[in-house]
């Protein structure tokens, strides 16, 4: 892809024109296809056009779903211990890693994760985010602190942030008091509504403040009104986030506590909605599938944090079947790829129900191009953002495949998005640009052997404290 006029800028080139030989726009596939891009970072314009080269763009991915801090933990509990093995179980590793995270630690490892994610093809991230205190309940002084290690870290790498605060009160359904490892994630609701005030101030054209609700087993129904009655006030189209139906134990405590299952709580009261987007939603009966999708709400899947996890498989035939939306994350950070999450997304439901190109339909045969599509859609409402479309007005964020790479030869319009997914590796994507500018050259961003550096050192004195006890 060639680019018209440029300037240096704080992260890279900024393009004013994105050019490929073909480029997937909402209408279908588009041959030498010309993007404008406005002085805001906004498509000004789409236009056909003869066009050098062989670059293919497509939407920059939104990743909705990521919890920073746990790069520092991917492939550090993959190790058995004395007993059964389970999310519950790594949760404790988890806490630990936590007790010892500052915010000058989460803004490194951020940033080397947020490097990570842009040359694996994610534009946009929505930073799901409860480490607000020190591991013993204190505050770091500023309320924010941390939220504003991962707004330093996002603007250092470019990429574009939902960061959604996360409200996070109690241990278990009922009002449970929290564990010693959680009490660095608790806020009472007057500070959480302080922490959401202070950082609407941050907002801007590549940032956006939404609502994290940590999960029902960790917020109290007063809890969950009274923070909706501030965004009614306040934010009314903000996006919400909530854990939900993630583990079978947690279905069991649900019933238990309100008679009623997690997602069905949610429906009985008429929450979910097109700004909502539920995180995992593994554990669902037919009748929670069916009026969830009816909802309009987004479901954030995470086939790889799903797995590692044990969590067990979602019900992806029949809620896409109901008119279900979808988006991808990378939670846990097992993986940083938008490819392995869409291709193990399938491949989990084919070993279950035995058949092959189970996300495709009658009207969109093809499953990979189907799944892709999918998550640009849903990944935009989820993030709150105008991005997941190359179209005017939408920000101008991308990714440029390498057309003259082997694995793509021969390959036209959906089949392409097909060869991707499940064919495809990093090694495919050249450049991928946020708000018009280029982030990633040849494959690489920037940033990504300094960030990488100082993660590294990172890594090492976390493993020197685990040899001498203290994980």
């Amino acid at each position: 892809m060639s680019n018209g006029r440029e300037q240096v800028g704080r992260h890279g080139r900024a393009a004013e024109r994105l050019q490929g030989t073909r480029a997937l726009l909402p209408g279908g596939w588009s041959a030498g296809t010309v993007i404008e891009a406005d002085a805001e970072g906004c498509i000004a314009a789409v236009a056909a056009g003869t066009v050098a080269g062989d670059g293919i763009l497509l939407p920059g991915m939104p990743n909705a779903h990521s919890h920073a801090f746990q790069r520092a933990l991917a492939g550090r509990s993959e190790w058995a211990g004395p007993g059964a093995d389970s999310f519950w179980s790594w949760r404790e590793g988890m806490y630990a890693l936590a007790r010892r995270l500052d915010p000058a630690a989460i803004e490194v490892i951020a940033t080397w994760l947020y490097t990570e994610m842009l040359e694996a093809g994610y534009t946009t991230v929505c930073e799901f985010h409860y480490l607000h205190h020190a591991a013993d309940g204190r505050r770091h002084g500023d309320i924010a602190a941390t939220s504003r290690a991962l707004l330093r870290a996002a603007a250092a790498s470019g990429i574009r942030l939902t960061l959604l605060p996360v409200l996070y009160q109690q241990g278990g359904f009922g009002g449970q008091p929290p564990s010693a490892g959680q009490r660095g994630f608790v806020l009472e609701l007057p500070e959480y509504l302080e922490l959401l005030e202070a950082l609407r101030a941050e907002q801007g054209p590549a940032v956006r403040i939404g609502i994290g609700l940590h999960s029902l087993r960790a917020v109290s129904p007063a809890a969950i009104e009274a923070v909706l009655e501030w965004r009614a006030a306040h934010d009314p189209g903000c996006p919400v986030h909530i854990h939900v139906a993630e583990q079978p134990r947690e279905v069991a405590e649900c019933l238990a506590w309100s008679g009623s299952r997690p997602v069905q709580w949610l429906l009985e009261r008429g929450l979910p909605d097109r700004h909502w987007c539920l995180v995992h939603a593994t554990h669902m009966d037919a009748q929670e599938t069916r009026a969830l999708a009816a909802s309009g709400a987004v479901v954030a899947l995470c086939p790889s944090t799903e797995a590692n996890l044990g969590d067990g498989i979602f019900p992806l035939a029949d809620f896409l079947d109901a008119g279900g939306r979808i988006a991808i994350g990378s939670d846990s950070q097992v993986s940083v790829s938008p490819l392995e999450e869409l291709r193990w997304l399938e491949y989990g439901q084919r070993l279950v129900q035995g058949r092959r190109n189970v996300a495709a339909s009658a009207a969109e045969p093809h499953c990979g191009a189907r799944l892709f599509r999918a998550a640009l859609a849903g990944g935009a409402a989820a993030c709150g953002q105008p991005v997941g479309a190359l179209a005017t007005g939408h920000a101008a964020d991308a990714i440029e495949l390498d057309g003259a790479h082997p694995a793509l030869a021969g390959a036209q319009d959906d089949e392409l998005l097909d060869r991707l997914v499940f064919a495809g590796s990093r090694p495919l994507l050249r450049r991928a640009f946020v708000a018009g500018r280029e982030l990633v050259h040849d494959g690489h961003h920037r940033l990504a052997a300094s960030a990488g550096v100082e993660f590294a050192a990172l890594m090492q004195e976390a493993s020197r404290a685990s040899s001498h006890g203290q994980s």
